[in-house]
């Protein structure tokens, strides 16, 4: 795919001038790199939102487990005492 970008301040043409220069590849293919860089890391920033969304959910359930299992070992508790 093609994109245009039009307008951009010179300063910041000539700043990516030369980190292309210093990489020794062309601008296109520079900001080509930037680009997908940007992509991927948004596209895992995404991952990582659903992520912890996912431990924090499985954190709650667990919460909710131990409070159930400590209920039923009351509940076993004072049924052996009461058979005692």
């Amino acid at each position: 795919m093609e994109i245009k970008v039009r307008n951009v301040d010179p300063i910041a043409v000539e700043k990516i001038d030369e980190m292309a220069k210093e990489k020794k590849i062309s601008r296109s293919e520079f900001l080509k790199g930037q680009i997908e860089t940007f992509a991927l890391l948004q596209l895992q920033k995404d991952h990582e939102a659903a992520l912890e969304d996912l431990i924090d959910k499985n954190i709650k359930m667990m919460e909710k487990c131990a409070v159930a299992i400590e209920r039923m070992n009351g509940f076993i508790e004072e049924m052996v005492e009461y058979e005692k």
